[in-house]
């Protein structure tokens, strides 16, 4: 049985480690680990060459994903963000198949047609993801972006970040039966308040991953799933191992039933 494909966002890391090495450091963990892609943070670049990269990850097997902080659609503008070709081409000058961004602020009049111009120039796929903000965290907004994308048929999927709706209250059980059929790529991390009120992202308990799994039932059958959540101990290819074989589980009983 062939098992979905595996990526772990290198923020799992922690952002002094990750800078402190450089993110082409982590290929060859990545890839002892069993993992499949890998998710370059453009945030935490530092002196990487992005050539370098393409061909380390491309020596070992390995594809990648380009997360970029950017929003798609900026306050009071009907264009997609301008910087969107940039982050495009830079996805591509690392070898990357997908961009990750945030959807921003996404209106009735946001403009789809500039925005499948700009997407036809590229060949990397469009992952649009939801954050922990007001205008980019709730299900709603991507409930019209999606109906937009489906009607002008642009290639364009949906980055669910399981943990980021509970920053704007929304139930993730709500979003995979409203969004599942649109996702490309699933962020797993569970997420816990602290003494201080604060919500953080912390590694799955068993519970957490019975969510997961019921999730993922919403959506494509072995959907590119990743760790966003902290990865962190004395044995980093032991530790990313245990955790790539964990989250390429997710979803298999459904397959196994299917198969008997």
């Amino acid at each position: 049985m062939k098992k979905p494909p595996v990526s772990i966002s290198l923020s799992s890391y922690g952002a002094d480690l990750v800078r402190q090495r450089g993110q082409g450091s982590f290929i060859e963990t990545l890839a002892s680990a069993g993992a499949t892609r890998i998710e370059w943070r453009e945030e935490l670049l530092t002196v990487e060459d992005p050539a370098q990269l393409a061909k380390a990850t491309e020596g070992q097997n390995l594809q990648s994903v380009f997360s970029s902080p950017l929003e798609l659609w900026l306050a009071g503008q009907t264009r997609p963000n301008p910087e969107l070709i940039n982050a495009l081409q830079r996805a591509e000058a690392f070898g990357s198949r997908w961009l990750k961004v945030s959807l921003g602020y996404f209106t009735d009049n946001s403009d789809l047609q500039t925005l499948s111009q700009v997407l036809s120039k590229s060949p990397v796929q469009l992952l649009v993801e939801n954050d922990q903000t007001l205008h980019g965290g709730r299900i709603e907004p991507f409930q019209r972006f999606f109906a937009e994308v489906e009607q002008h048929g642009l290639p364009i999927k949906m980055t669910f970040d399981i943990g980021n709706w509970h920053w704007q209250d929304q139930p993730a059980a709500s979003a995979a039966r409203l969004l599942g059929r649109h996702v490309g790529y699933v962020h797993c991390k569970a997420v816990q308040r602290r003494a201080d009120g604060k919500l953080v992202a912390t590694p799955p308990a068993v519970s957490d991953l019975h969510e997961w799994e019921q999730l993922l039932r919403h959506m494509p059958q072995g959907v590119m799933r990743a760790a966003e959540y902290p990865l962190q101990g004395d044995d980093l290819v032991q530790l990313t191992t245990e955790h790539v074989a964990t989250l390429a589980r997710l979803g298999q009983t459904r397959l196994e039933s299917v198969d008997v």
